[in-house]
Order: structure tokens, then sequence, then C-alpha cells
């Protein structure tokens, strides 16, 4: 079958009460995908392949899978492109104050983080 006419399979995306605590936790726990919730926060949606990490096109899938699985993002596709959407109303029902704590304590350690090399570099002068 030629590629151009192949269907992808269907999306999986657990309804809101399927959303499980430790399943949220466990994908909140890298790097590379708290950034994409990070930027997903700030933006209400973005195809799959323009966020500022530096990962392998199929690391990169393998994360929105996670995420996606975990109900944290929505994923549609629209032609050959694939939008994914945080899950925030979604998230804030199941477990209210969740999502902004662990973003708010994520930008805290990146702040964190970003002055301590600044002051390593400074150091060094």
């Amino acid at each position: 079958m030629p590629r151009s006419t192949r269907r992808r399979p269907a999306l999986a995306h657990p309804e809101p009460e399927q959303i499980d605590l430790f399943d949220v936790l466990h994908a909140l726990s890298d790097p590379t995908r708290m950034t994409i919730v990070s930027v997903l926060r700030a933006e209400p949606e973005r195809v799959c392949g323009t966020f500022p990490v530096n990962v392998a096109p199929s690391t990169l899938s393998h994360h929105f899978k996670v995420l996606r699985e975990a109900g944290l993002i929505r994923q549609r596709e629209e032609g050959n492109r694939r939008f994914s959407a945080l899950r925030a109303v979604d998230l804030e029902q199941r477990f209210p104050g969740l999502l902004d704590s662990i973003l708010a304590a994520h930008a805290r350690t990146a702040e964190e983080a970003q002055e301590a090399q600044e002051a390593e570099e400074g150091g060094g002068a």
C-alpha cells in the first residue's frame, strides 16, 4: 500500500475519570516531557515537531505517547501533522491544583539552575 494512503492507528486518550495520579507523576518525571507540558501550558495547541527539545523524532514520539496515555495531552491529526494540547481542565477537575503546583516547582528549579550557572560563569572571570 502506498505510504500516502496508509492511515495511522487511532490515538487513544483516557477519559478524565481514568486519569491515574501515578501515571501523571511518572509522565512528568522526565525533563523533556516537562518541557513539552510547560510549552503547552503557555500555548493552547502546537504541532508536535515544533517543541524546543533536543531529541530524535522517534524519542519525541515516545514522549508524546507517554503524555497522551497518562492523560496529560490530547492529540489530533490534521493531514500529515499532529497537534498536541494540554488537558488542563481535565487534570484540574481530576487533581485540583496538581498541575499548577508541579509547573511552578519546575519553573523555580529551572530558575535556580540558571542562577547557579550564571554565578559559576561569573565567578570564573
